[in-house]
């Protein structure tokens, strides 16, 4: 039973809860961009949360199923279809077998995830099947999704019997993404940095909370943001010290780096705040191009923010 990659997306991968325990060998940990929304898909399939799962970035990968499926698509709206038929996100879906997923036009967030029923034949590395793109390691060899791929599916139940003749059939509950996040939508809450304390006054009270745009440049390793320039007093050496997804750089020139899931273990720029973890996948929902607001909050917002999401 396998799923077979028809038309490659850009830069598509398979991602888990990631890779964690061996920064101090200088392994980072990957993993997905978007945990809430990979764990949704997981539990709307009958998964258990951290399994693997397949990240999609528009224009994203089309599949053919040469089997009946279970599947569940989450986090960005790409107007899904099986069969050119619209599907929802956020729901359980039976998929027969010979069907196509593909997915169309972009209309918000910039991560889509797939989970399917019993998970996927992937190869793991330290206990992740997280893709390691630079090292060539975990997930299908190490690459992302690639034309004719087939990817060999664990899931032992007849679906087929599910669905008759129907190229699809949607199971009728639906999950609501809406955690309670009283934030607005580009609105990023952080914590203050270790090096928090070399911004000036003026960066601290107003120019910290101006907008900021992510630049073309940024990736799965990290956001760089575009704006006007943040202050520091002094400009001392800094020691390379441990990094980690979510916090945020002061570069030489000024602006700001935002470390997300491919980050390196250790930075050598000043660490002057962190985007709280409840926070992480509304981040990694935000495009290129898009503007996005700091505000700065104690630990116990954090903590009524849901952290341990």
């Amino acid at each position: 039973m396998s799923l077979r990659v028809i038309k490659v997306g850009v830069l598509d991968s398979v991602q888990d809860a990631g890779r964690y325990g061996w920064q101090h060998l200088g392994i980072n940990p990957t993993g997905v961009m978007d945990r809430y929304a990979a764990m949704l898909a997981n539990c709307l399939v009958g998964n258990v949360l951290n399994e693997a799962v397949l990240e999609l970035h528009f224009p994203a990968s089309s599949f053919f199923f040469e089997e009946a499926a279970l599947i569940a698509i989450t986090g960005a709206e790409f107007t899904a279809t099986i069969n050119g038929d619209a599907i929802q996100i956020n729901q359980p879906i039976l998929v027969n077998r010979f069907a196509i997923l593909q997915f169309h036009r972009h209309q918000k967030g910039a991560r889509v995830y797939l989970a399917i029923h019993g998970g996927m034949q992937l190869d793991k590395w330290l206990g992740s099947a997280s893709t390691h793109l630079k090292l060539k390691s975990g997930g299908l060899s190490g690459t992302s999704l690639q034309k004719d791929q087939h990817i060999t599916l664990f899931n032992k139940k007849d679906f087929s019997k599910k669905v008759y003749e129907q190229e699809f059939k949607q199971l009728p509950w639906i999950a609501n993404p809406n955690w309670g996040d009283t934030a607005k939508p580009n609105e990023i809450y952080v914590l203050p940095g270790i090096e928090w304390e070399w911004l000036t006054e003026e960066a601290k009270e107003q120019q910290f909370y101006q907008s900021f745009t992510i630049s073309n440049q940024s990736d799965r390793m990290g956001y760089l943001l575009s704006g006007e320039p943040v202050p520091v007093i002094n400009h001392p050496e800094v020691i390379s010290s441990a990094v980690n997804f979510g916090t945020v750089q002061l570069l030489p020139n000024g602006q700001l780096i935002i470390l997300m899931a491919d980050h390196q273990t250790t930075g050598g720029y000043p660490r002057v705040a962190h985007v709280i973890s409840a926070h992480l996948s509304k981040l990694a929902q935000l495009r290129a191009g898009q503007q996005l607001y700091f505000k700065l909050v104690d630990m116990q917002t954090k903590l009524r923010s849901g952290a341990g999401r």
